[in-house]
């Protein structure tokens, strides 16, 4: 019913949005808040291991298309905050059991966030991601629109996880249950990580990028048909591989590519599982 009534909403021609419109895109908010309706879920029969739910992006990009600049400033002088009124800061108390550290993390509302879920100052979640139980989000990080975390995560200081509102059927960013995602990573595009995987720090993904396994011997790139995968427990770190075009080659250049060096192992587990002490 809330699917059908949000897709007739943003496929008919712009109204002027009535009292019961915005009735709809509360229930879709609730929703999306207690991660009832998702962006994206896991899909066994998909090849990547999730099916976009398109309808819950036109519900987010609706929101944005009724609001109105409202001010919602606590202090205007001391920080001001002017946005649409269909978007204030998620609503988080005690029972939600989310620890949100004092420095200037915000949550927008029509974001999930389960509950052990522990958010370093300043951070940032966007409308429409899924942030599962037990992950930390830590300093300077972002979690972009839509994007789905998993359980137990670590997104590191100034991590980057990309989100996306259109095209409305894009995959986005997939980072699966306990990988760790070190300082200054950025992964975008759609780019999937599968479980338990570990990316070291620096390390960007996106859509164009190509990742050498040096373990499997094999090479994963986004195709037309699918987005870039990282394979479950892969060990990724930043690398580089020269250039042949003879200038290139005459200047001895060199361009980025991420390595699969290893998969978990005991030491790497170890390292891992420090973080936990934190939570």
């Amino acid at each position: 019913m809330l699917q059908s009534e949000i897709e007739q909403l943003f496929d008919a021609p712009p109204p002027q949005y009535a009292e019961e419109h915005r009735h709809t895109f509360e229930a879709f908010k609730a929703a999306l808040n207690r991660g009832e309706v998702r962006a994206a879920e896991p899909d066994t029969e998909s090849k990547t291991g999730w099916r976009v739910n398109a309808w819950v992006r036109k519900g987010l990009l609706l929101g944005f298309r009724m609001g109105k600049i409202v001010d919602m400033s606590v202090d205007r002088v001391r920080q001001p905050f002017f946005d649409k009124d269909t978007y204030p800061v998620k609503p988080v108390n005690l029972a939600s059991q989310v620890r949100i550290v004092p420095g200037g993390s915000s949550i927008r509302d029509g974001a999930y966030v389960g509950r052990g879920v522990t958010c370093m100052p300043p951070m940032f979640i966007n409308a429409g991601a899924y942030v599962d139980d037990g992950t930390m989000v830590d300093s300077h990080a972002l979690v972009g629109s839509c994007a789905q975390v998993g359980r137990n995560c670590h997104i590191s200081a100034g991590a980057q996880i990309g989100g996306v509102l259109e095209p409305i059927g894009a995959l986005p960013v997939i980072i699966e249950d306990e990988a760790m995602v070190g300082g200054n990573c950025g992964v975008y595009e759609g780019v999937v990580v599968k479980r338990r995987a570990v990316l070291g720090s620096g390390v960007i993904l996106n859509g164009s990028t190509a990742v050498y396994d040096l373990v499997r011997e094999q090479i994963y790139a986004a195709t037309d048909c699918g987005p870039l995968v990282i394979p479950e427990e892969a060990v990724v770190v930043p690398g580089s591989r020269a250039i042949s075009h003879p200038a290139g080659h005459r200047w001895g250049l060199s361009l980025y590519c991420p390595i699969i060096v290893k998969y978990r192992d005991a030491k790497t587990n170890e390292r891992v599982q420090l973080e936990s002490l934190f939570r």
